[in-house]
This record gives structure tokens, sequence and C-alpha cells, in this order.
């Protein structure tokens, strides 16, 4: 009898030690926190040193571009320029996004979007100060050529920004704010009237052409293999795991709303090549 009452003891106090892992399986695949699509794009983008140290190696890319043309004796003549984008760029909003998982939103919120940028809560990205100063230094204007919507206010709201920050070239002449469309080209080559343009800086690639402008995944895959051997030189790219035309390739749209059909376009976006083991 002693041994049997024991043994319902052990089985119960076993049943009794499964039952919490049981319930955090189940709450894991329950709570929606923990599914969010932006989890794991956003924790790299908040925590990682490999995050900050590609904005470094991107602009030490640009200013080593800029000390080759500087020194180049059959330059054009005109007066060099760079061309930069500002949203993960040179200006960072990680806070922004921290708090879209913070209120469980999984997908870009204009709203809370243009509340932020009102509130002018961007930082510099890393080195970007740094880089600006060298272009100052060395006589190399920079424009900047962003595209935002806040109403008639948001080429001050940009601006302002600039100024906070201590950007340099921040006034009128150098800042182009396109409200109504993507296409950087044009103000792009209003630029190359007047100056040579070596380097350009962006996080999309539409930032540099439109001829990247695509709304399919290999289409984009085949420009960027056919421009292959600008990057690194003319084009400097940063990393942006969480908004841009990547998937505008994916949605046929740049900000797809957060919805049950959209987060499986995600999911099956992210099996894209999928290793399938020998059975």
């Amino acid at each position: 009898m002693r041994t049997r009452q024991l043994w319902v003891v052990v089985l119960c106090g076993w049943l009794s030690a499964c039952v919490p892992v049981q319930e955090s399986r189940n709450a894991l695949n329950a709570d929606p926190d923990l599914s969010n699509n932006l989890l794991y794009a956003l924790a790299w983008k908040q925590t990682a040193a490999e995050y900050e140290a590609l904005y470094y190696q991107g602009f030490n890319m640009a200013r080593l571009h800029l000390m080759q043309a500087l020194d180049d004796a059959d330059r054009t003549g005109r007066p060099l320029a760079v061309i930069s984008d500002l949203d993960d760029t040179l200006l960072m909003a990680r806070d922004y996004w921290g708090h879209l998982v913070e209120t469980d939103h999984d997908f870009f919120d204009d709203a809370r979007w243009d509340r932020w940028v009102t509130e002018a809560q961007a930082i510099a990205s890393p080195g970007a100060l740094e880089f600006l100063e060298f272009c100052v230094e060395n006589g190399v204007e920079v424009f900047y050529v962003t595209n935002r919507d806040q109403g008639d206010k948001t080429f001050d709201l940009v601006l302002n920004s600039l100024q906070t920050l201590g950007f340099p070239y921040a006034d009128a002449d150098h800042l182009t704010v396109l409200r109504e469309s993507s296409n950087k080209e044009p103000a792009q080559n209003l630029i190359r009237e007047k100056y040579e343009v070596v380097v350009m800086l962006g996080d999309n690639l539409n930032d540099f052409s439109r001829q990247f402008y695509l709304t399919d995944v290999a289409a984009r895959l085949a420009v960027v293999e056919g421009e292959k051997n600008r990057f690194g030189a003319e084009f400097i790219l940063f990393p942006n795991p969480t908004d841009g035309h990547w998937l505008r390739a994916i949605f046929g749209e740049s900000e797809p709303a957060p919805t049950a059909a959209n987060r499986q376009i995600m999911r099956k976006a992210a099996m894209h090549r999928t290793w399938q083991p020998e059975s």
C-alpha cells in the first residue's frame, strides 16, 4: 500500500510539473505580442552592435569615395556634391518603431508616424554628423531629398529636425521634401545639372534610381545584379529591415494594412527559400 501511495505522489508531482510547461507553450501561441511581425527585425535594429557598425562602414566608404574624387585630376570642374535620403539614412526613428511594438502594432502606422515626426524625436545615425562635417571641410555640398507628408508644415518640420541636430546645409537651398511622390529622380537630376554627384546615401534602392521601383521581388534582384558595381562606390546603402520599397515588392504597396491576410503574406515571404529535410 505504501509503495502504491508513493507512486501516486510521484505521478502527481510529475504531472503538476508538466502543466506550467504546456501552459507556457499555449501562451506562446496565443499571445499576439510574441508573434509580432516586427520583433526579430526590431530587436536587431534596437540592440545589435552590428547594426550600428554598418552605418560606420557605410560612411567610411562614402568618405573614401569622396577622397578619391577630390584627388581626381580629371574631374569635370563642377563642384562636388552628395545626395542623401534622411529617414533610416541620416535620421534614426528607433523610438517610433519601439512604440509600435509596445502598443501591439506590427505594421507601419501613418497616424502615429505623423505624431512622432511632429514631436521631432529623430536622432542622427551613427557616423552621420562626422561624415557631413567632412563634406563641409572639403567643400562638398550635401543635398537632402526626402519623401514625407505631414501636410503644409512638412518642410518646416524636416528643416527644424536637421537644424536641431546640427546638420550642415540645413536650409531651403539644400532640402527637397516630396509630399506627393516617391520619385526622387527629377529633384536629383536638377542637382546634377550644376554639381558632380559623387555619392548617394540611402536605405532604399529607390533613393538611388527609379529603375529599382518595381513590384516584383525577382525583378528588383535582377536590377541590383546589373548595378552591382555601383554599390559601395556611388551608391551607399544602409540597413533597414522594418520598412521600405522591399515591402512593396511583397505586398504591392509600401505600407500594407495590418490584416490577417497580410500577416500570411509576410509569413510566405519569410519562406521564400525553405529547406526541405530528407525523409
